[in-house]
């Protein structure tokens, strides 16, 4: 079931926001002259090496910055784990407070100096225990190391001795961890280290918020750390998109997506009833008329009374059989529509437009040979339907089968050259597989035999847009949004692509918003207008903004994978404004590394 919407616009909004596909950067100004920044790493490789100890204390560290230091994990191209110095032989005036457990009024009566080397020793003996991997050992002597002069490395070098016990004691890991950034908020390696508990617990979007602050801390340096945001959001977003399609109630989606999906098809006469209809039959005649009058709330309502009435003829039946298989397709159960247009075709076994349908539900679930099958089905059946070779090419186009698809296109022109988005389509085909000449050409016919249709001049505009020629592109949506204020309901496709034509024209995103604003006043649902606001607060660094952008456009989210694409941007946007919120200080210094990275 392709829409009859050409994707240029799609790609555009993808690549608005995935082009360079490596990181969102806060605060990145400096954006704006790249049109637009991608959120998370491409990679997902996993790092397999076991977190290790460190040597030193916080204070040590400080200490040495004056001599040449060895590269720490703490450092941003350091190793990902610390090498532990083989533990010196004991000797005989080895100091005995180290074997001795002390009592807290022990303890108290030790100089700051004398606390500071015990624990300091504790600690080495804790990491020469550790590589012999006697981890429980190890927690012990880190334990002490943590009552005489508690330090952010203690508690993460003790977290990773109950990474590796065995079972793993991953919430003691967490609490650990916990404390050691209590003590030091921006310490990497228990950020990782807690994350990496989190997403052993499975509690994804607390791993994903400590693996973002590491990535950006670490500037953007550690790939392991990247790859694991990449590896975590793919996780949030399956489950919570799993989660959500098994609670949420089937709804249509917005106009804008339903009236270009009924405009994929050319316009079929209402059912001519039987002599004496039934009530059903009055009922599924009211249906077709209004979805002829783009009432598709009341059309849906309609034909599932029709159906549950009854339905005394047979063609009747299969059209209301494809009506109501066309509806659940749209707002998402592709399974209860394959169900309806399979019931549709055992009434009818000749009803093409049920095969082409069939064979968009097929293509919907992968199924690339049964959708082939099936338009091969209709043209047994009537080899002059323009409806199947336009479909077949949409097929083609989405497999970037260009040629093939422009093949199609032309047949489908050729039966019936009324329609206009065999014309538009085979411009679009023409233009991707690198025909700009004849792509501009068929865009010209197209505009002169079609001059009262918004459509080609809408997508003929963005194929200008794409060429960056942006004023004849802006004149181009201009007219088409002329166009479209005749309707009863205005398509506000034009709206939003006008606002995405003069931000990248003229940068103005005042006027970019204020188009998307127009069109969401039109149409509240349209994904194209939320999606492109979200980016445009990105690009603006209003971060909160951006996620709730995100979050409305996962609520319009059509399927399973719609939803899981944009919750991926609603999770990683808010785990970089809760970074924010955490970090405050750190925003001047992601615009300047913004600026290094664009």
């Amino acid at each position: 079931m392709a829409s009859s919407e050409p994707t240029t616009f799609i790609d555009r909004a993808q690549s608005f926001i995935s082009e360079n596909k490596r990181v969102i950067l806060l605060g990145a100004a400096a954006a704006l002259a790249v049109g637009g920044v991608a959120y998370y790493a491409s990679t997902s490789s996993r790092p397999h090496a076991p977190p290790d100890v460190e040597k030193g204390t916080r204070k040590e560290k400080k200490k040495s910055k004056g001599s040449k230091k060895k590269k720490t994990v703490r450092d941003a191209d350091g190793p990902i784990l610390e090498e532990i110095v083989p533990p010196k032989p004991k000797v005989e005036n080895e100091d005995p407070l180290v074997d001795t457990q002390l009592t807290s009024e022990q303890l108290a009566a030790l100089s700051s100096e004398k606390r500071a080397e015990l624990a300091r020793k504790l600690k080495e003996r804790g990491n020469a225990t550790y590589k012999e991997r006697k981890f429980n050992e190890a927690a012990v002597f880190y334990t002490r190391a943590i009552q005489v002069a508690p330090d952010p490395i203690f508690y993460s070098n003790r977290a990773a001795c109950y990474v590796n016990m065995e079972p793993p004691q991953y919430e003691l890991v967490v609490s650990d961890c916990d404390e050691a950034l209590k003590l030091d908020n921006t310490y990497i390696k228990a950020l990782n280290r807690r994350a990496m508990a989190f997403e052993s617990l499975h509690r994804y979007e607390e791993a994903l918020r400590d693996f973002t602050a590491a990535t950006i801390l670490d500037k953007f340096s550690n790939q392991s750390t990247a790859q694991a945001v990449e590896r975590v959001l793919q996780a949030v977003s399956h489950k919570k998109a799993a989660e959500i399609m098994a609670t949420r109630e089937p709804r249509l989606p917005s106009f804008t997506f339903i009236a270009a999906y009924f405009s994929a098809f050319r316009p079929r006469p209402h059912p001519a009833l039987p002599e004496n209809p039934s009530t059903g039959d009055n009922t599924l005649l009211l249906a077709s008329q209004a979805l002829e009058a783009a009432d598709y709330t009341h059309a849906l309502t309609l034909v599932n009374e029709a159906i549950d009435q009854g339905i005394s003829w047979a063609q009747g039946r299969a059209e209301a059989l494809n009506l109501r298989g066309t509806f659940k397709f749209l707002v998402g159960d592709v399974a209860g529509a394959k169900e309806d247009l399979l019931a549709s075709l055992e009434v009818v076994p000749s009803f093409t437009q049920s095969l082409v349908k069939l064979a968009s539900v097929h293509m919907e679930q992968g199924d690339t040979s049964s959708a082939f099958k099936c338009f091969e089905e209709a043209i047994k059946f009537n080899e002059q339907d323009p409806d199947i070779y336009y479909h077949r090419g949409q097929v083609y186009f989405i497999m970037n089968e260009f040629s093939q698809a422009a093949e199609n296109y032309t047949k489908s022109a050729e039966l019936d050259d009324t329609f206009v988005f065999s014309h538009i389509q085979l411009a679009v085909a023409q233009y991707k597989s690198g025909n700009i000449a004849n792509s501009m050409a068929t865009f010209r016919r197209t505009l002169k035999a079609f001059p009262q249709r918004s459509e080609p001049q809408n997508y003929y505009g963005e194929l200008l847009l794409d060429q960056q020629r942006y004023e004849d592109a802006v004149e181009k949506f201009d007219r088409a949004i002329e166009l479209e204020k005749l309707k009863p309901t205005p398509n506000v496709l034009p709206l939003v692509n006008k606002g995405l034509a003069l931000f990248q024209w003229k940068r103005d995103v005042g006027v970019a918003e204020r188009c998307c604003g127009e069109a969401l006043r039109i149409d509240s649902e349209c994904e194209a207008a939320v999606a492109t606001l979200a980016q445009l607060s990105l690009q603006q660094s209003k971060i909160p903004k951006a996620a709730e952008y995100f979050k409305r456009q996962a609520e319009l989210a059509r399927s399973e994978p719609e939803l899981q694409n944009a919750l991926t941007y609603q999770y990683a946007t808010g785990a970089q404004a809760e970074f924010l919120k955490n970090y405050p200080q750190m925003a001047g210094q992601l615009n300047a590394l913004a600026q290094s990275l664009s």
